[in-house]
């Protein structure tokens, strides 16, 4: 399985009542398709995955799956910290049919040793649904060490890692034991330069506000014209930090909302950013021509 270019780490949206708001959805997944991006990632960290239910998670999925329709890749979020539940997440996946491949990410507070994370991610695997690593140290306190990467790759399922870990250098590490192994960038600010030492694409947050734009600057990387690309990069590299100036994905939704693609709405223990979070995002989507006509404060 070929995997690159962008792929969106997908919000859900919520309804004012805390519901998912499935209507939203089919737009947001439809603005994506529309830019043409390569794939959406579907509830994952960006997606509040804690905090839906098993029901709304299979939904969400599926929906997603339907509103694609087809026309990019489908990535479903079914990691989970006990291995009985991502197997039975990952169980649904296969049984409802149309995801491509599921996000796998390291077991989180357990912190299993190297060879309880080799065999947690070799049960997954064997499942038949190809699988993306997700490696983030800073949510899951535990890294997946790089003997145990490459003894992964061998595995016909395991088709990338997604590398959110803050560190390029990482990148080149996997690809000096598993030259083959495709890896993705799991930090926007970090896609370029991850691309430059042998990253095939990112899973992106930024993709949710400016999906087209994204893909290109991407897809400029991949076909070596790093000069615009980098440019690209330059442009929207204050979206990229301001993304993350409060935990992911609340600076996300509250872009979203900014621009009038969904409510301000979280689920608890997430919640609405401060006035000064807001207006730092508002002024930087402003500065990028990002809002409504009309919405913008001086």
């Amino acid at each position: 399985m070929k995997i690159e270019g962008t792929i969106t780490a997908q919000v859900t949206p919520f309804a004012k009542d805390g519901s998912v708001d499935y209507g939203c959805l089919k737009a947001l997944v439809e603005a994506q398709v529309s830019a043409g991006i390569e794939g959406i990632c579907s509830v994952g960290t960006s997606g509040e995955s804690p905090t839906l239910s098993h029901e709304e998670h299979h939904k969400v999925i599926e929906k997603t799956i339907e509103y694609a329709g087809g026309k990019c890749l489908i990535v479903a979020g079914t990691g989970a910290n006990s291995t009985a539940e991502a197997v039975s997440l990952t169980k649904a996946v296969i049984s409802m049919g149309g995801a491509d491949a599921s996000l796998q990410v390291t077991p989180y507070y357990n912190k299993p040793n190297g060879e309880g994370l080799y065999r947690h991610f070799m049960t997954v695997a064997d499942l038949g649904l190809p699988i993306i690593l997700y490696n983030v140290p800073g949510r899951t306190g535990r890294e997946i060490p790089l003997d145990v990467v490459a003894r992964l790759a061998a595995h016909p399922n395991v088709v990338a890692i997604k590398e959110a870990a803050g560190s390029v250098d990482r990148v080149s590490a996997i690809k000096d034991v598993a030259p083959e192994f495709t890896v993705l960038s799991g930090d926007d600010s970090l896609a370029l330069p991850m691309i430059s030492v042998g990253a095939s694409g990112v899973i992106s947050v930024a993709s949710n506000v400016i999906p087209r734009e994204m893909g290109d600057m991407v897809r400029l990387a991949l076909a070596g014209d790093f000069a615009g690309a980098r440019t690209m990069h330059a442009k929207f590299y204050r979206l990229f930090r301001d993304l993350f100036i409060d935990v992911n994905p609340v600076m996300a939704k509250e872009a979203l909302a900014l621009m009038g693609r969904c409510e301000r709405a979280f689920r608890l223990p997430l919640c609405e950013t401060d006035d000064s979070k807001l207006e730092r995002i508002r002024a930087t989507l402003g500065s990028l021509g990002l809002l409504p006509a009309g919405s913008r404060k001086p």
